[in-house]
């Protein structure tokens, strides 16, 4: 697994699925737009929702979760990353949410 910015995830976001894995009670205060939306106690449930074909950056509130969540992704196949700093760090940088 590969942590990458924000700004990288940015550039990647067309090419590359955002998987969103905070609670709904955290993505209510807005996302990344496009992205995917599994928390991260439903992927196990809910990987037929992801494209093993497709590169997955995983998001979460700071980074943490999606750290957890790319090492079982890549475990499972998967080409995973996660994007350091989380949605916090997103807002920071002033980059679009929904």
């Amino acid at each position: 697994m590969a942590e990458i910015t924000v700004t990288e995830a940015e550039q990647r976001r067309t090419s590359a699925r955002i998987l969103d894995v905070r609670e709904d009670f955290e993505v209510a205060e807005g996302m990344i737009p496009g992205a995917l939306h599994i928390p991260m106690g439903q992927l196990q449930a809910r990987l037929s929702e992801l494209d093993p074909a497709v590169p997955v950056i995983a998001v979460c509130r700071s980074g943490n979760r999606s750290a957890r969540v790319a090492d079982a992704l890549n475990g499972a196949g998967f080409s995973a990353d996660t994007m350091a700093g989380g949605m916090i760090a997103w807002t920071r940088a002033g980059l679009p949410t929904s």
